[in-house]
């Protein structure tokens, strides 16, 4: 039976652009990146310390979906250090951390202004 998330896709226009944001200010890594049809490729990244990974991959027909909210949230330990941290590598928060009683939280956005919660408990 399902066992676990495998991965999640984040839709892209600019696949290059996509891949030096998470890898170089994010810290993911690459698991593959081949053909996958034309002008396209599959980009699968790895996220240290994570069985789920993200896949940087827009499919036919949803370039809609570029520059939207990502429906999931990347979890972190310290939300105050991992925004300090992130900030001085170039992400563009939508501003500092907040705390609600649901939990810690910061906005930020990739190069295609997808939007994305960081948070921890």
């Amino acid at each position: 039976m399902i066992k676990q998330l495998k991965f999640v896709t984040i839709p892209t226009s600019d696949q290059d652009r996509a891949l030096a944001f998470w890898t170089e200010k994010m810290g993911f890594r690459i698991v593959t990146d081949q053909p996958m049809g034309p002008g396209k490729r599959w980009i699968e990244l790895g996220i240290p310390g994570a069985e789920t990974g993200v896949v940087l991959f827009t499919p036919e027909g949803q370039e809609d979906r570029i520059g939207s909210f990502f429906n999931g949230s990347f979890a972190c330990d310290d939300v105050d250090y991992s925004y300090r941290q992130l900030s001085a590598r170039g992400v563009a928060f939508e501003g500092p951390p907040e705390k609600q009683p649901w939990g810690h939280f910061a906005k930020f956005r990739d190069p295609d202004g997808n939007v994305f919660v960081l948070s921890s408990r």
